[in-house]
């Protein structure tokens, strides 16, 4: 059976509000709607979010079909960037480059990559490790975080080539018995579901 990474999609940015408590944006939760129609979202037995509000809001509509409560895991979270608050889009990027091409440091003391990536995986892990694998299972969270999963999964080493396209609302998909990728970063309203 499968499990998902799913990103959270567009969010509403405001440099006033603390960056955890962002919510969908219109078009991010209209992209959310429109995943959550497809057949793969009410085969969900279980869905696992982070606490950040983006992630619980697509992880809720992404719950309704299927009827199941949504889980929330506190250290599920995007990589702690809060040591240098809102960054303008531009300079944003900048630093991700730098976050994800040296792992074992720290940009301007956000949380180190390899550091975050052991936090994902290890959550992750916790939870599979009860989890029955007949049961199809969706983690919602954060692009950082996921990629820094999705690096793991794969074997391979920390790096921004390995981000999700276009900023969010991307899944990938994965087989429980092996933890092995099934499918690459795809937009959650196109993909088609398990094969």
């Amino acid at each position: 059976m499968f499990g998902l990474y799913i990103t959270h999609p567009q969010v509403k940015i405001d440099a006033a509000v603390p960056v955890p408590k962002w919510g969908l944006s219109d078009v991010g939760a209209a992209r959310a709607r429109l995943a959550a129609d497809k057949p793969w979202a009410s085969q969900l037995k279980r869905i696992i979010s982070s606490d950040e509000t983006k992630a619980i809001e697509t992880a809720a509509i992404l719950a309704a079909p299927s009827g199941v409560s949504v889980e929330i895991v506190e250290d599920m979270h995007e990589n702690d960037r809060s040591a240098t608050g809102f960054l303008p889009p531009s300079e944003f990027e900048k630093a991700a480059d730098w976050f994800f091409a040296n792992p074992e440091k720290s940009f301007h003391g956000w949380e180190r990559a390899i550091d975050a990536q052991r936090r994902i995986v290890a959550n992750v892990e916790r939870i599979l490790a009860t989890h029955d694998t007949s049961l199809p299972i969706a983690f919602v969270g954060h692009g950082g975080v996921g990629t820094l999963l999705k690096c793991h999964l794969e074997g391979r080493p920390i790096g921004r080539d390995r981000d999700q396209p276009g900023g969010g609302g991307n899944l990938y998909c994965f087989r429980l018995a092996d933890r092995r990728l099934s499918c690459d970063w795809t937009p959650i309203e196109d993909w088609q579901g398990w094969m």
